[in-house]
């Protein structure tokens, strides 16, 4: 399988289903997110607006600087519930060999469609047509990325009152940079 070439030098996180990606844990509370977080560039905790009631009080943690770049949501309810992976700073993630982040989505629904074939699986389509392993933990998303859209990644488990982890995205995610991600 066919890979595109990771340009520049992103640190490589691994992911496990339902229990968190690089050093991020799904549960971790606001505290032991910024502590683990503490090691790969300056945080950001800012609260999320609470749009659906169902939800509790939700809090977003940036981590900036040089890469990595992510984006961790924690529930009051449940703690760690998603990390954003940034298209262009965030760490390179792999799901058993297929790389996640940053890709352009045509390359990347081929070699989820090649994956898949080769392992006798199958793929997952978001709503809106983007490919992505099948593991209902991994929403794909797209950014914008100057005049090219690339894949974001959400590593995610469900959070207080959804059924769904594309119930529980945030809706910060509908709209990256103040654009709908579409």
């Amino acid at each position: 399988m066919a890979f595109e070439t990771v340009v520049g030098k992103r640190g490589a996180w691994s992911y496990s289903p339902a229990v968190g990606v690089g050093p991020l844990r799904f549960g971790m509370t606001v505290s032991d997110v910024v502590e683990a977080a503490a090691s790969l560039g300056r945080t950001k905790v800012s609260g999320c607006a609470r749009e659906h009631a169902i939800f509790s009080p939700t809090w977003k943690v940036e981590v900036h600087g040089s890469p990595p770049a992510v984006t961790a949501y924690v529930s009051q309810a449940v703690g760690l519930f998603c990390v954003a992976v940034d298209a262009v700073r965030g760490p390179q993630v792999a799901y058993d060999g297929l790389l996640l982040v940053g890709r352009d989505l045509s390359a990347l629904e081929s070699d989820a469609i090649a994956y898949a074939e080769a392992a006798g699986g199958h793929l997952r389509y978001t709503p809106e047509g983007y490919a992505g392993p099948d593991d209902p933990g991994v929403i794909m998303r797209c950014q914008q990325v100057g005049q090219f859209v690339r894949s974001r990644p959400l590593f995610m488990v469900t959070r207080d009152g959804a059924h769904t982890e594309w119930d529980s995205m945030p809706s910060e995610e509908h709209r990256l940079n103040g654009q709908a991600t579409a």
